[in-house]
């Protein structure tokens, strides 16, 4: 098997990818709402988001996160609050469910996880996604592809791959390290495009992540992370087999033959391959499932310290 030793392919994939990036100049991706980092989050948006802790979560019509509730409580330590935290920024809105309530922080899913971890393809906890369609998947998927964070992933792989040997005739060095980039940048397109927009367009599969969410148990959780390997959801929002998101992950391993060296292209080197994709995908849905809960407890941490501290200014001890 003939495979590509030079990176004229990769480059040249790279400058059109780029290209197209740029004429859809970021688009944004309603999907996943703006949840910001946490502490920026925490600071702007408090006022604004601020679900109960004893409301039933099984019940998405009981949270009710608007600044008139807040502004309607008795209680002093609430008008302290709202007086002392910024309200939400003109121009932006609350992330909606399906009912046109707003959605908990608990099920909020964040365009960048911690600020910088893409989240472009998940949806957040009864919210109305996006249709999905031919043109919608190709602006995810070229999102995804040209996102600054692969590249610093990409790297930081590359760079263990060079270092542990993973392919010897690839080579060490400088060198080496720029065989397993490329390579690495190409698995990477060709899984995210096939995965994410050629084969769901194709066989009318929604591949995005539709987190279970909080009010279900830890281990429910992580078996349904799991399962979602396996399991997707039509255009009409019906169970069906992820055909899209594995065949994705096989069809990359077949492609990867025509430029990896015949030593990685064995069926041993791709199943091993295909089993780290899987792995990755599983790990990463598990952050995507489980940090919404963990952001929303240090959010309502900060804000009961900004409550305390409100409520000390507003009545100051004297000595």
């Amino acid at each position: 098997m003939v495979y590509l030793r030079y990176p004229i392919a990769p480059l040249f994939l790279f400058l059109c990818l780029s290209a197209s990036n740029s004429r859809a100049q970021s688009p944004t991706l309603p999907d996943a709402p703006g949840l910001s980092p946490l502490v920026a989050t925490a600071s702007s948006s408090l006022a604004e988001v601020s679900p109960s802790d004893t409301a039933p979560y099984a019940d998405r019509s009981s949270f009710s996160f608007s600044s008139a509730q807040d502004q309607s409580s008795s209680t002093s330590q609430t008008a302290g609050l709202n007086s002392n935290v910024p309200h939400q920024k003109p121009g932006t809105t609350l992330p909606l469910d399906a009912d046109g309530n707003p959605i908990p922080l608990e099920r909020q899913q964040p365009q960048r996880i911690l600020g910088f971890m893409p989240n472009f393809r998940s949806v957040s906890a009864g919210a109305k996604p996006h249709p999905p369609g031919w043109k919608y998947n190709f602006t995810v998927a070229t999102h995804q592809a040209t996102d600054y964070s692969t590249f610093l992933f990409l790297g930081l792989t590359s760079l263990f791959a060079e270092g542990y040997n993973e392919h010897p005739s690839l080579g060490k060095g400088p060198a080496g390290f720029y065989a397993y980039g490329w390579r690495g940048f190409l698995d990477k397109t060709d899984g995210t495009y096939l995965s994410a927009w050629l084969l769901p367009s194709l066989l009318h599969e929604d591949t995005r992540f539709y987190p279970l969410g909080h009010g279900h148990s830890i281990v429910a959780r992580e078996f349904y992370v799991i399962d979602r390997q396996a399991i997707t959801r039509t255009y009409g929002g019906a169970p069906t087999l992820n055909i899209a998101g594995l065949g994705g992950k096989v069809l990359t391993q077949v492609i990867s033959r025509t430029y990896y060296p015949p030593s990685a292209t064995n069926f041993g080197s791709l199943a091993e391959k295909f089993g780290y994709s899987v792995m990755r995908d599983v790990i990463f849905s598990n952050i995507r499932e489980f940090y919404p809960d963990i952001a929303a407890h240090y959010i309502r941490k900060h804000r009961e310290k900004v409550a305390r501290q409100a409520a000390l200014d507003a009545h100051p001890t004297t000595p």
